[in-house]
């Protein structure tokens, strides 16, 4: 599946979540509910999703480097033939990172992290403030997730 990388940052978040779970119903089929997630990171006009490598991680940490940027991430519920889409938006602030910037690039957490980096690990020391969700930042905003679906609290494996 190729993702949309350019456009609105919710509607292109959203979209690429729908689109994950279309993929996924078309090889498993309606039986069970599907949740797919999509996460970018928007800087001003700028769309980052995951780096291709060390390098692009380095230009994109650079770019975010001192400023805020908002992570914005799409959820699709597919059930029964039908996905619904909701959206959550959080700012988060950067410090400076060029003291920390080849410190983080060595530590590889930065692969396969929209806008290059990873809160709930060491990139947490990037982060001077942030306003929304932790969640979403970390990938699965939980409360747009239970307003989309609250019955997922009830399901069981």
């Amino acid at each position: 599946m190729d993702e949309i990388a350019e456009g609105d940052p919710v509607e292109v978040a959203v979209e690429n979540a729908r689109l994950k779970a279309e993929a996924i119903a078309a090889t498993q089929g309606n039986e069970r509910p599907i949740l797919a997630t999509d996460t970018i990171v928007r800087l001003g006009g700028t769309i980052y999703g995951k780096p291709r490598d060390e390098r692009h991680a380095s230009e994109i940490l650079t770019a975010l480097s001192g400023q805020a940027h908002e992570v914005v991430s799409g959820l699709a519920v597919r059930r029964a033939g039908t996905a619904e889409t909701v959206h959550a938006t959080t700012r988060v602030q950067f410090r400076d990172l060029q003291p920390l910037l080849q410190w983080y690039l060595r530590t590889g957490e930065w692969a396969e992290r929209a806008g290059a980096y990873a809160i709930q690990g060491q990139g947490a020391a990037f982060v001077t403030a942030i306003e929304g969700d932790y969640l979403n930042v970390v990938g699965l905003p939980v409360a747009a997730l239970l307003d989309l679906w609250p019955e997922v609290l009830h399901l069981r494996q």
